[in-house]
């Protein structure tokens, strides 16, 4: 009877140990894996960007082009960045702002008349660097300036 509990005892450590190994090696898997990580995350609190990579955040929206523009400048009024310019392309419009020691661009490009995609990325430090907060930031508030 000894016997048989020791031997239980051994299955159940070792069965363990496997499982510690296991969890272990797809931690340290994701960690190394900022966008798949990212992803799941994003995926588990439902996370309303659609993308995040590089430290550039991008957002597809089903709003006509102008209306994104509006609720984009109106997001970054209400986050106290200053506008630095505007430029039209031939898809939408190019903003570019300023936030302390961020160089910020924000690409709005029509993808059809009701679909619109959001790119933000906001640079610090002379370009060396991006913030991805700060960029995700600008796009979670022009989603909720937009009711999305």
């Amino acid at each position: 009877m000894n016997t048989t509990i020791r031997a239980g005892t051994l299955h159940h450590v070792r069965r363990t140990a496997v499982r510690l190994a296991a969890t272990s090696a797809l931690a340290v898997m994701l960690a190394g894996c900022d966008p798949l990580s990212l992803t799941m995350i994003g995926i588990g609190s439902g996370a309303g960007l659609s993308h995040h990579m590089g430290g550039i955040a991008y957002r597809t929206f089903t709003e006509p082009m102008p209306r994104v523009q509006n609720a984009t400048l109106t997001a970054l009024r209400r986050m106290s960045i200053h506008v630095s310019d505007t430029t039209r392309t031939d898809s939408g419009a190019v903003i570019k702002a300023k936030a302390a020691n961020r160089e910020i661009e924000i690409e709005i490009e029509s993808l059809t008349p009701s679909t619109t995609r959001i790119r933000a990325v906001a640079r610090k430090d002379g370009g060396l660097f991006v913030d991805a907060a700060t960029a995700m930031e600008i796009i979670s508030q022009t989603e909720r300036v937009l009711g999305a």
